[in-house]
């Protein structure tokens, strides 16, 4: 192959990739749109459509190229350096200095708009989608590697990186649909959702953020067999959607009571 061509694809496969992908997204969203109060549901399918919450819920990601909201790109993610304390992890996210993406400055920014004018669709849209970002791991993974894009690794014997098999390989091994994710994680961890509504945003952003030095850690000592990563991630894969699905619910029942 030529060098040329060679350098192109590293550089592509370095490339800052979709967070959770579309299906991810829209699982999240189902779970959301499930956990939502009669009253908030009439809202957002007001501004969106029935179930528009679901199917606008990569919309975001889908327009990254466009030149309609240039100055969105970097909102879906913040990387951070490695080994942060908590303190230094909260303080970051809090000031969104020294950190390489503005998803903090996002969600902030994006609950300002909505209050301001609660039918801003494109605003809806793009806080459902970016509250989901929050819970991708390696959407607030390590600055240094680009977010997980530079670390190597194979996929079923195919070449990838630590960010597509958590934004995408993994949530598409399970060969569920969306709805039968959303369904199954409700079904599998609806108990927990006291729990996760008595959650503070410091807790989500520490949260992920210990998740991620988990991944990283776990590089360490991976034996490269792909079936050995997704049992070993099922479950914390599968709490972390439904986290984000029921935090949406919540911020959403709270801004359209």
């Amino acid at each position: 192959m030529n060098n040329k061509w060679i350098l192109f694809a590293l550089l592509f496969c370095s490339l800052p990739l979709l967070a959770w992908g579309p299906k991810g997204h829209r699982i999240i969203a189902q779970v959301a749109y499930d956990h939502m109060t009669p009253r908030a549901t009439k809202y957002v399918d007001a501004i969106l459509g029935q179930h528009g919450l679901v199917y606008w819920a990569a919309w975001p990601d889908e327009i990254r190229s466009d030149t309609i909201y240039p100055d969105r790109y970097d909102w879906h993610y913040q990387d951070m350096p490695a080994n942060l304390s908590d303190s230094a992890v909260w303080a970051l996210w809090m000031s969104d200095l020294n950190a390489d993406g503005r998803m903090s400055t996002a969600v902030g920014d994006l609950q300002k708009e909505l209050g301001k004018q609660r039918s801003n669709r494109d605003a809806l849209i793009f806080l459902a989608h970016i509250m989901g970002d929050m819970f991708c791991p390696m959407h607030m993974a390590h600055v240094e590697d680009k977010g997980g894009n530079l670390v190597a690794m194979t996929w079923f014997g195919q070449p990838t990186n630590l960010h597509r098999v958590w934004d995408e390989n993994l949530i598409e091994s399970r060969g569920f649909s969306y709805t039968e994710f959303a369904t199954m994680l409700t079904d599998t961890y609806g108990a927990e959702t006291k729990d996760i509504l008595n959650e503070s945003w410091q807790d989500v952003v520490l949260g992920t953020y210990h998740m991620t030095s988990d991944i990283y850690a776990y590089q360490q000592h991976f034996d490269g067999n792909t079936y050995h990563y997704i049992w070993h991630w099922k479950t914390p894969l599968e709490r972390q959607l439904y986290r984000a699905g029921i935090w949406l619910a919540r911020v959403l029942n709270e801004m359209y009571r």
